[in-house]
């Protein structure tokens, strides 16, 4: 079975949207019937006619944000070029905002997806050049306009100033307990946890490309102050804010909280993907590289002696002068070994092929919420959605999503880079098996893997009980990178030619070298999958 171009290559469009001419019409034809356009408040500046990657050629045929950070991560080795030019590309001003604001998707320009995109730009950064030769002009070109993303997120989603932040559906359609990309039907607000590590993981991300600058310009130490104290601040919110911040103690869990208008916050008690967030943002500092920027010192060192509230929440700010390395991150260490336990149990997260978007104990034990006579739920559901909520035609409630999966084995690399073997957790839970957080990564990137390598009859994951992917040896060759995975069965399942995020399982094999022989020596490169 080869592992085509295509797993390497996302779909490219040729994109030509005007949109305010889109909003008059054609001048040839009667002025058309547009009450309320959608996207009417990016007709100023939007003026698109650029080759963009896509999602796919068949279902989603149109550009998304969130979706382009990843395919990026997939370009990176391919394309470098291609790569930095669409990371640039929507920072333009004929894309982003004046305020600010990214197009989210063709369909809708101010929907709210996880803000990603100044992760894609320093892995592509760091990816496309070696240490020592790399594109810093590139890295100070997008580093300029994040500022200004940055900034529209903490005017626009914390909106009560206290570090906390909403920002509706964020790209999980249908995860949590309410649609959250409509109005809470108890009144009140919703306190996100993902939301919220979303913009920790921006603050840490940001950081890292401001110390990679200020290695060079003393001028960006300011800056990295910033967003080191802006992540500090999340943190401490999210961890404590009223008490308890978004932990619950009880549980060793994450969760979203609803708000309401009177009274005290209520946590939703579902386990998904939006309590396995807060473990994305962390991220590891040199020391040596921090005692060579005195201004970032000085002041970093001067909010942890004065700010005792805020050092405590900081996991692992390091005071041992004989480790070379500081740990930025949500969870202190114990807290990330709880939320671990439930990753790493095959009865929840841990599936066969990855981790699910809901634990696997809402199966049997449904999360429900009651408002009046009407019943809120949330089970666990493997394959497609059996509810209509968000559209009804994706699933983050069971299945396996490369995107965040992808996310989480990255982070599990920081941590072990932090924390080396000092730190082992059962893998899976109760197995009695121990591993350091590398080995961790790496097992659960070899079940994301499995779904696409084939066992003696020829039968991989995704094709579920479709014979003929297998047997017919007119389709045999053909591999389709799924939306996502049932999160039992690992059968594909969405749109079925997903080359944008799925098509990150080529980055696991490439650095796995799981059953991996690479055919021929010109790019792009052919990939043969084959049977360890």
């Amino acid at each position: 079975m080869k592992f085509s171009q295509r797993a390497v290559l996302p779909f490219f469009g040729d994109v030509y949207y005007g949109l305010a001419d889109w909003l008059v019409g054609d001048p040839n034809q009667p002025p058309p019937n547009r009450q309320n356009p959608i996207n009417a408040e990016w007709a100023q500046h939007l003026y698109n006619r650029d080759v963009i990657s896509m999602p796919d050629d068949w279902e989603y045929s149109w550009y998304a944000s969130w979706d382009l950070a990843f395919h990026l991560i997939a370009l990176a080795k391919i394309d470098p070029n291609f790569a930095k030019d669409q990371a640039i590309l929507f920072l333009r001003e004929w894309y982003t905002h004046p305020n600010g604001a990214l197009p989210a998707y063709e369909y809708d320009f101010s929907g709210v997806t996880p803000p990603l995109h100044a992760w894609a730009c320093w892995r592509v950064y760091k990816l496309t050049t070696p240490k020592g030769a790399r594109d810093r002009t590139f890295l100070e070109r997008v580093f300029q306009k994040l500022l200004l993303n940055f900034t529209w997120w903490v005017n626009r989603k914390d909106a009560e100033g206290r570090n906390i932040f909403n920002g509706g559906f964020l790209g999980m359609d249908n995860i949590g307990v309410f649609d959250r990309s409509k109005p809470l039907p108890t009144g009140g607000s919703l306190q996100q946890a993902d939301a919220t590590a979303w913009m920790a993981f921006y603050c840490t991300t940001m950081l890292a490309i401001a110390l990679e600058l200020a290695a060079e310009d003393e001028a960006y130490e300011d800056i990295a102050s910033k967003f080191f104290e802006h992540f500090v601040a999340i943190s401490a919110a999210m961890n404590r804010l009223g008490g308890k911040g978004l932990w619950d103690e009880t549980d060793g869990f994450y969760y979203d909280q609803l708000k309401p208008v009177d009274g005290q916050p209520i946590p939703l008690r579902v386990r998904s993907l939006v309590g396995l967030v807060p473990l994305l943002a962390v991220e590891v500092l040199d020391r040596e590289l921090i005692g060579k920027l005195p201004g970032f010192s000085k002041r970093m060192r001067w909010l942890l002696d004065n700010r005792l509230e805020l050092r405590q929440e900081v996991s692992c700010m390091c005071n041992s002068e004989t480790h070379d390395r500081l740990l930025l991150a949500i969870p202190s260490r114990d807290r990330l070994e709880r939320v671990l336990s439930y990753l790493l149990a095959e009865n929840e997260f841990l599936s066969p092929y990855g981790i699910r978007s809901v634990s696997q104990i809402h199966r049997d034990y449904p999360y429900s919420f009651w408002v009046g006579n009407q019943e809120y739920k949330v089970a666990y559901e493997s394959g497609e959605s059996s509810t209509r909520l968000f559209g009804g035609n994706s699933n983050w409630r069971g299945p396996i999503w490369f995107p965040l999966n992808y996310l989480l084995v990255e982070a599990l690399e920081r941590y072990y880079h932090f924390y080396g073997d000092d730190l082992q957790v059962e893998c899976p839970t109760g197995s009695r098996q121990r591993m350091n957080l590398r080995q961790v990564a790496d097992a659960i990137a070899t079940r994301l893997t499995s779904l696409f390598l084939p066992n003696e009859q020829g039968r991989c994951p995704w094709h579920g009980a479709v014979r003929h992917f297998a047997e017919d040896p007119n389709w045999r060759d053909l591999v389709l990178f799924h939306e996502y995975f049932d999160g039992d069965t690992g059968r594909g399942l969405g749109a079925s030619h997903q080359t944008g995020w799925t098509a990150l399982v080529a980055r696991f094999l490439i650095n796995t070298r799981t059953g991996i022989a690479a055919s021929g020596s010109e790019a792009p490169r052919i990939f043969q999958l084959t049977r360890s």
